[in-house]
């Protein structure tokens, strides 16, 4: 009795279910120390795909990358959707370091954070040279720019021992609060003369004291027009799974911790699952006894 034919339909159908229904990589929930929810993703399929170019986790370290270059990712504000990020060459109280600055994408969903504050310091004009050669602010309107010598900022930013040390005038020093670097979103130091530059985006309750500033940049980030989350990635998170996104069109899916992708949420892939085991089984033994009969 030859079984092999009423089997290899069968076949047929489990090889095609099978991929569509198990991904090909398990989405993490984080990223090292951080925590991974959506917009972001531990790879591609994982989290939104807008946000996949810009932030992504290698090697267990998150990491946000721009034209400029590549910037650690120090913390994530999912309630006021904000990430934090450092550069290794940006100039702090404890130490000035050459930097080619810090630019983003146009096509980013990210814009500079309120709270960020930058400072150009060692530059070779004064300060109202600076202001003016720019290009940073072409409308006339000179409120997101503090360049004048009795910036608190810059007192304060010269009074730290590495900065002290190069015996600079504080009018080499340019404020920017709220960051504005125009419509190209770059920070063009070479065009500036300005070798270094700082960002904070926290006094941490020490105005006075810019050893205990938070040092870095903090972006906020957009992922739809109301910024609501979306319902279906609430459900899929809250039954454990990573909310994602299918390599063809885009569209939502569920990424499990079994692997298989829904576009619901893990709760149904629970009851499902022993049920596609059962079926795989069922599936196999078919074919597995039609090639031992097509051998014999």
């Amino acid at each position: 009795m030859d079984l092999s034919y009423p089997s290899l339909p069968l076949f047929c159908i489990f090889l095609f279910l099978l991929p569509s229904l198990i991904s090909s990589q398990i989405c993490q929930r984080n990223c090292g120390k951080e925590t991974l929810k959506y917009p972001f993703g531990s790879g591609p399929g994982c989290g939104d795909p807008r946000f996949q170019p810009h932030v992504s986790c290698t090697q267990q370290k998150l990491t946000f990358t721009t034209h400029t270059g590549s910037y650690p990712v120090t913390s994530i504000d999912y309630t006021n959707q904000l990430i934090h990020i450092s550069d290794p060459t940006m100039s702090t109280c404890s130490c000035t370091l050459p930097s080619k600055g810090f630019g983003l994408n146009w096509d980013a969903p990210f814009t500079f954070a309120e709270s960020t504050i930058f400072a150009l310091v060692d530059c070779a004009m004064n300060s109202s040279s600076i202001c003016k050669s720019s290009g940073y602010n072409d409308d006339g309107n000179n409120s997101n720019l503090l360049c004048d010598q009795g910036s608190p900022i810059c007192s304060l930013m010269y009074s730290c021992r590495p900065i002290s040390t190069i015996n600079l005038p504080i009018s080499t020093c340019c404020v920017y609060t709220p960051v504005n670097l125009g419509p190209s979103f770059e920070m063009d130091l070479q065009k500036l003369q300005c070798p270094s530059y700082t960002g904070f985006y926290d006094f941490n309750d020490q105005q006075s004291d810019p050893e205990k500033w938070n040092y870095g940049i903090a972006l906020k980030y957009k992922f739809s027009v109301t910024n609501d989350y979306p319902a279906s990635c609430v459900a899929c998170e809250r039954s454990y799974g990573v909310c994602g996104y299918s390599d063809a069109y885009n569209s939502f899916i569920c990424n499990c911790p079994n692997g298989i992708n829904t576009t619901t949420d893990c709760f149904f892939t629970s009851s499902y699952n022993s049920a596609f085991r059962d079926g795989v089984a069922w599936l196999i033994y078919p074919v597995a006894w039609s090639l031992v009969w097509f051998f014999l």
